[in-house]
């Protein structure tokens, strides 16, 4: 029954990992990739804590006990199917009595377990020790529609290190940044993620990294890995106005009409009742250009607003052409 330090647990341990912790804690985060196999549902692991504090602990157990044993067949059928090589990674939240009996359930069957040590505690140790792990990064800024994403993924093609937090964070970090997305993680989970995604990547280069705010739709940039965003060197994508409007036209009008208006109305302060209603009335009419016209105005001012008293080696485009935008931006920092 090895029991393994985080660090081997991630990278040399075999087997999928299985977490053992109830579907709330599963659900509020969890080590990226690491499939539920809970031991107790939320209602028996809140009877159980009860008993615990209000009875005593011996009581707990039994009651524990009382639960456990009913599941044991179903647990161990499971396992073999998450699992059909019968090696497994396995951790609850401390190391301790979950997942030491889940441990002596699936080996009785036959299968090699490798324990976490400290359980998912110490997994969320480490990574916010490597959101605050400094790291080479390179920022690559510009304005909205400048296609910033879309060079960023081609400058992963080409071998580039790449972190891409809008797809960590399921949004792309405007009012419209939830159009065509999948809900976002939890913030547990979108920290858990980026640490996961930082730990692949190479440690000898600069890694490239899109220009954002500290929040990305509900989800906060954790403090200290947004500092070093801040302090990075930043490049920033300059591609006229008018190509930016065209490239976004033709991305919003793919979506739905009343979920553009939503987005539209989620920025009514700030735009000013006249612009909010002659953006509507643009979806209405179907004419995308001139919505994005009104709302690239806010965003712009926003922008280069931010870009103030940041030092940033710019690169002029012609347009929102990605594959000749990503070889600018390569051919700019070397």
């Amino acid at each position: 029954m090895p029991r393994h330090p985080i660090t081997d647990f991630l990278t040399t341990a075999a087997g999928p990992i299985l977490d053992v912790r109830a579907p709330a804690e599963y659900a509020q985060g969890h080590i990226p990739g690491a499939l539920s196999l809970p031991l107790f549902t939320d209602e028996e692991r809140a009877r159980i804590g009860t008993t615990y504090k209000q009875v005593n602990p011996d009581k707990a157990v039994l009651l524990g006990l009382d639960f456990f044993g009913p599941k044991m067949r179903a647990m161990v059928e499971q396992a073999r199917q998450l699992a059909p090589g019968q090696e497994v990674r396995l951790h609850c939240w401390r190391g301790g009595m979950r997942s030491g009996a889940v441990q002596w359930l699936l080996e009785l069957a036959g299968f090699r377990v490798n324990l976490l040590d400290k359980g998912y505690k110490d997994f969320r140790h480490w990574a916010l020790a490597e959101l605050a792990r400094p790291h080479q990064l390179r920022v690559l800024g510009g304005y909205t529609g400048s296609g910033k994403t879309a060079v960023l993924h081609a400058l992963a093609a080409q071998g580039e290190p790449v972190l891409d937090l809008e797809k960590l964070a399921n949004h792309l970090g405007s009012s419209f940044g939830a159009l065509g997305q999948p809900p976002q993680p939890t913030q547990e989970q979108f920290e858990n993620d980026l640490a996961a995604a930082l730990a692949k990547l190479p440690t000898d280069q600069p890694i490239w990294v899109e220009d954002e705010s500290r929040s990305i739709g509900g989800l906060g940039i954790p403090a200290p890995f947004f500092e070093q965003m801040r302090a990075a060197p930043l490049v920033v994508l300059d591609v006229p106005q008018a190509a930016r409007v065209q490239y976004l036209a033709a991305d919003y009008g793919r979506h739905d009409a009343g979920e553009l208006a939503s987005a539209v109305l989620r920025l009514r302060k700030r735009l000013g009742g006249l612009v909010t209603k002659e953006a509507l009335g643009a979806i209405a009419d179907g004419d995308m250009p001139r919505m994005v016209e009104l709302v690239l105005a806010y965003y712009d001012k926003t922008y280069g607003y931010g870009l103030t008293d940041r030092p940033a080696v710019t690169v002029p485009a012609d347009s929102a052409d990605v594959a000749v935008n990503a070889a600018l931006v390569r051919a700019a920092v070397k």
